[in-house]
């Protein structure tokens, strides 16, 4: 169970690092940061949560069951940043939005400190790693704790919740959707945490034995919360970026047979090891790579194999675009073989400009790739050197 109860604080701080990646010139998004902190926040309130830590927090602090007031008021702390978030969410004057955090902050500073009173009140002398609250729930002092942290913490979440319902109605996208997940993994925590503690420590006034709810339950659906929150606060920023870098891949694999055809030409510097490089750096210098060599084939470029290959596949019934396409990569073939059989250039070298490069993104380079790779000529080059094969 604690191990359940590490992983899911381990992803749930992690996901912070998402929101804080942006380029150094950008300055720090005052949303970003408050939501950063209620992340490191619950995620630390998970650790402390762990029976490991609590056995390990008493053992150093001498004094049994420290370790409770420490969880609670950390639970208390992320409490109150999530009341933060939401100002900051809302927004307003900065002079409200001051004024309410100022507020949210000594209201749960003084339950915190009404924690940690009642704790060294209670004096509870024997150590009890799982079911504190349960079995202290009829203690006096005790029972008043865990009560407070209980309430705080619901006070928190339950404002979360109808936040959340409230503005998934108005906003699209993935917006929307992460603000749905955080809205279920806060339910998580009000049900599955929150009301199973209710349930347990009520059961306990009552006489009854409901300890397992809060040892059994409560513990791993605290987990599901967390990871679902986690989710929901990264989900808009991540998936596009996600989306991105699959965009880049599929396109540095587009460019497969351009490259393997003409890469010998190039005497663009050699790129940094790719292990090492985000899709869209590597992307980047393969385009440099590729110009270069389309750069020096240039004075090979033979119109009158450009100008037969269109007019055959425009004959077949292909649209203009596709035989000008066509008609380039043909060019560029015969370009690449006499290139690489060291033939002499044209004397008079073509003016003729490649699609490829009349657009300013990558698509111009794809389509000249894919259009090499259905190509149906063979071009034989000396060994060395990369063969083009018909598709």
């Amino acid at each position: 169970m604690s191990l359940i109860v590490y992983l899911a604080a381990a992803v749930f701080g992690l996901s912070c690092t998402v929101l804080l990646r942006r380029p150094p010139s950008f300055p720090r998004d005052p949303l970003t940061v408050t939501t950063c902190v209620a992340i490191v926040l619950g995620a630390l309130g998970l650790v402390c949560a762990a029976p490991p830590t609590l056995s390990a927090v008493n053992g150093l602090t001498g004094v049994a069951n420290f370790g409770a007031p420490l969880t609670y008021g950390m639970i208390s702390a992320y409490s109150c940043s999530l009341l933060v978030l939401l100002f900051q969410w809302r927004g307003g004057s900065p002079a409200r939005i001051r004024r309410l955090v100022l507020r949210s902050m000594a209201a749960y500073g003084a339950l915190i400190i009404a924690i940690v009173v009642l704790f060294a009140l209670a004096d509870p002398r024997t150590e009890r790693l799982t079911d504190l609250d349960t079995y202290y729930a009829n203690t006096p002092y005790m029972r008043e704790m865990i009560v407070l942290y209980l309430l705080g913490h619901s006070a928190a979440t339950l404002a979360m919740c109808t936040v959340c319902v409230s503005w998934a109605r108005e906003v699209t996208g993935l917006l929307r959707t992460g603000l749905q997940l955080i809205l279920v993994g806060t339910l998580l925590d009000v049900v599955g945490f929150q009301l199973v503690k209710y349930t347990a420590v009520v059961a306990r006034w009552s006489g009854h034995d409901l300890d397992f709810l809060s040892t059994g339950v409560a513990p791993p659906m605290a987990s599901l919360a967390a990871l679902t929150c986690s989710m929901g606060f990264v989900l808009p920023r991540l998936l596009p970026t996600a989306r991105a870098h699959w965009r880049y891949l599929d396109d540095l694999r587009g460019l497969g047979p351009l490259w393997s055809e003409i890469r010998f030409a190039s005497i663009a510097p050699k790129p940094p090891s790719a292990l090492w490089q985000l899709p869209r750096m590597r992307l980047h210098w393969r385009e440099v790579s590729i110009h270069d060599a389309l750069l020096a084939l240039a004075p090979y470029f033979d119109d009158r194999v450009r100008e037969r290959t269109r007019e055959a596949a425009l004959h077949e019934g292909r649209s203009a675009h596709e035989a000008r396409m066509v008609a380039e990569a043909a060019m560029v073939a015969d370009a690449a073989r006499r290139a690489a059989a060291r033939e002499e250039p044209f004397g008079t070298p073509s003016t003729y400009r490649l699609y490829a490069t009349e657009v300013s993104d990558t698509g111009g380079l794809v389509e000249l790739a894919r259009a090499l790779a259905r190509s149906r000529v063979t071009a034989a080059v000396p060994e060395g050197t990369v063969k083009a094969t018909p598709h």
